[in-house]
């Protein structure tokens, strides 16, 4: 009886880790490219996320991934912390504040602004690879949306990502012609999340595969040796997303586990 019981657990394991493999093909220029995190950025002279950055990824024939948040007055910006204070010295969360406001700040003593989102469209290229990520924070579902409306006249290659499991669900019940990833990490091993270890648990093992359906799984490449990730990689042979890929190096040694690649601080040799 007990072997019974762990065989079915085993098998309810492996059923809840499988993601959606059916798209992997329109994934494909996604691995053709390497992709700009935050867009080719020092935090010197060009900072993450602004609208330079992304002008140097597109220059340079590099793909583009972002984060998207939404301010008081609903407009999409471009931003990647809850809190403007490393990138702008305000000790204020972004979610806050509106866009007027936003526009008195500079980040990192630049003359660069926080970029509006439809700002950050009219610089790609059609073929530029684009992640979008929508941040946990905040009225997720409503930037979820909101993104997908301004998403709907953009012609060029995009597709949309989360740690926010919900986030992922509603794209793929509302808006299942989005291909969709998974973010995820070992959440366990860090000390700074608050989440609820059953939380953490369930989030680093994706055990909500089933429920979301990912398209991709977007994984820390610092958290390959994930048992749950392994698995899903190379016996499901999932789309898999390495983050943050930060020297050539790191990336041979993580061609094996991912066939996609989001870099920064330093600048990847161009794929043949």
């Amino acid at each position: 009886m007990i072997l019974i019981i762990i065989f079915i657990l085993i098998l309810l394991y492996l059923f809840a880790l499988y993601p959606n493999t059916s798209r992997k093909q329109a994934l494909k220029p996604y691995e053709e490219k390497y992709i700009a995190h935050r867009g080719l950025f020092n935090n010197k002279d060009v900072p993450e996320n602004s609208l330079t950055a992304f002008k140097k990824a597109v220059d340079n024939d590099f793909g583009i991934e972002l984060d998207v948040q939404l301010t008081t007055d609903d407009k999409l910006v471009v931003f990647h912390d809850v809190s403007l204070k490393r990138m702008t010295g305000i000790d204020k969360d972004l979610i806050e504040c509106s866009f007027d406001e936003l526009e008195n700040y500079r980040l990192l003593d630049t003359e660069e602004r926080i970029p509006l989102f439809e700002d950050v469209l009219k610089v790609l290229k059609k073929d530029t690879p684009l992640v979008i990520e929508i941040k946990p924070e905040g009225r997720y579902i409503e930037t979820t949306k909101r993104t997908v409306e301004m998403m709907r006249n953009y012609d060029g290659l995009y597709n949309m990502e989360s740690f926010n499991p919900l986030v992922v669900r509603y794209l793929r019940i509302n808006e299942p012609q989005i291909i969709r990833g998974q973010l995820s990490y070992d959440s366990i091993a860090d000390a700074k999340s608050r989440l609820p270890l059953i939380i953490k648990i369930i989030f680093t093992n994706l055990l909500l595969n089933f429920y979301n359906k990912p398209d991709y799984i977007a994984y820390d490449c610092n958290s390959t040796y994930n048992l749950s990730f392994k698995i899903v990689s190379l016996l499901y042979k999932a789309e898999c997303v390495a983050w943050t890929i930060k020297s050539e190096d790191a990336l041979a040694e993580n061609r094996k586990y991912y066939q996609c690649f989001i870099f920064d601080s330093f600048v990847p040799k161009k794929k043949d």
